[in-house]
């Protein structure tokens, strides 16, 4: 879920609203101030209503944030990269680099977001009391303590991709010792609680409260689509169980320098290479950006003469970046953006050695059931980077 306003960034972690946000405050808005509040507490005026409306929404908005939150400074005190959260139409994201190494460390990330939402319903529950001398101000608040208690509730179903899913990953990977069957037992979990939701959903519709019906059938659409995502994840994961970056990454990458034209790289290399991705690096060869035929075909072919390829360039911090003994599956999840779907391997000095495109990931899966037996025996999904005779100690500790 891409960001479509960066917001800022809070405890290191950027804040982004995608545009569909829009949508669930308004939705917000038009139901409290013209439905919900002028019923329950009449009197007010119509000015009155739509800010109590507002408050309402931008306070729920807050509240998701909160929640995000409290899953990415945990996940960070577990060690993982959290870039980014984004508050989009059906609730909140938050951008985890990397997976839990340990049973413990995924129920603490799950669980501590419904606390979250559950605290924010508190705190609201103990505003709306205080303010009760003001009838519409302590509806919005008990409204808003409502909505959260319901959302952590909601949030614990145990069907991936909520944070209850996430607490039944963590409970039958401790059981079972394998995250990857783990997985991929909460993600069908969470596909049969959608379809769940869709029937319901249509019952709603056809019995007549159709906004509320068609609510629940677009929720159950979202849980079935990420929990068959999570699945195909999962099972992508156990496919590249113990590959290295550097045992697939296409080594001493085919490379241009900042300075040269575009035209000049399309008669130099575009028209006689089978290649679609240009590393840029300097005469010592540190690594300055990434240049692919899309970025290329975008420059008009009467400005191709005097561009620069920095000037077209994914600039080198928005390119996913991996070294050689990088498990593969760690980088899967980051390669997007600018870069096209390509990621660039350092060494320890920052020089480029290796590139990894989506050619070189797909050779990686086709030839990953050619082995004649098995490499990486099960249990699967205990902390990789930890040898085998240190795993119990981990497992104990989590």
């Amino acid at each position: 879920m891409r960001s479509s306003f960066r917001l800022g960034r809070i405890g290191g972690v950027v804040v982004g609203l995608n545009v569909s946000v829009l949508f669930i405050v308004l939705i917000l808005v038009v139901g409290l101030a013209f439905g919900r509040f002028p019923v329950v507490f009449p009197g007010y005026s119509l000015t009155a209503y739509m800010l109590a409306g507002l408050a309402s929404a931008v306070l729920f908005m807050v509240s998701l944030l909160a929640h995000e939150l409290a899953h990415a400074l945990v996940a960070r005190r577990h060690g993982i990269e959290v870039p980014q959260i984004t508050l989009w139409l059906l609730g909140g994201v938050a951008e985890l680099r990397s997976e839990p190494r340990t049973p413990g460390a995924d129920l603490r990330i799950a669980v501590v977001g419904p606390v979250a939402s559950l605290a924010c319903g508190v705190l609201f529950g103990v505003l709306a009391l205080l303010v009760s001398g003001a009838p519409l101000a302590a509806g919005m608040f008990a409204y808003l303590a409502g909505v959260n208690v319901l959302l952590a509730v909601f949030n614990l179903v145990p069907a991936a991709p909520l944070d209850g899913g996430r607490v039944l990953r963590a409970a039958l990977w401790a059981r079972w010792g394998d995250r990857i069957r783990a997985a991929i037992a909460a993600a069908r979990a969470g596909r049969v609680f959608g379809y769940v939701l869709i029937a319901l959903g249509f019952v709603q519709v056809l019995t007549g409260l159709g906004f509320q019906g068609l609510w629940l059938v677009l929720i159950g659409l979202f849980l079935v689509n990420a929990a068959s995502a999570e699945e195909q994840q999962a099972q992508l994961g156990a496919t590249l169980h113990g590959v290295r970056v550097g045992d697939v990454m296409s080594p001493h990458p085919v490379v241009a320098h900042p300075d040269e034209t575009v035209s000049g790289l399309i008669d130099r290399l575009v028209m006689s290479r089978r290649l679609s991705t240009y590393p840029l690096v300097d005469v010592d060869g540190a690594f300055l950006g990434l240049v692919t035929l899309n970025r290329i075909r975008q420059v008009a072919p009467a400005e191709r003469a005097t561009t620069r390829l920095r000037d077209i360039a994914c600039p080198p911090g928005d390119v996913p970046r991996a070294v050689p003994d990088e498990p593969l599956t760690g980088l899967l999840g980051r390669m997007g953006g600018c870069a096209d779907g390509r990621a660039v391997v350092l060494d320890t000095s920052g020089r480029l050695v290796g590139l990894l495109t989506p050619s070189d990931i797909s050779r990686a899966i086709q030839t990953a059931g050619l082995h004649g037996n098995d490499p990486y025996p099960h249990p699967r999904g205990a902390d990789l980077a930890v040898p085998p005779r240190d795993r119990a100690h981990h497992r104990d500790a989590a």
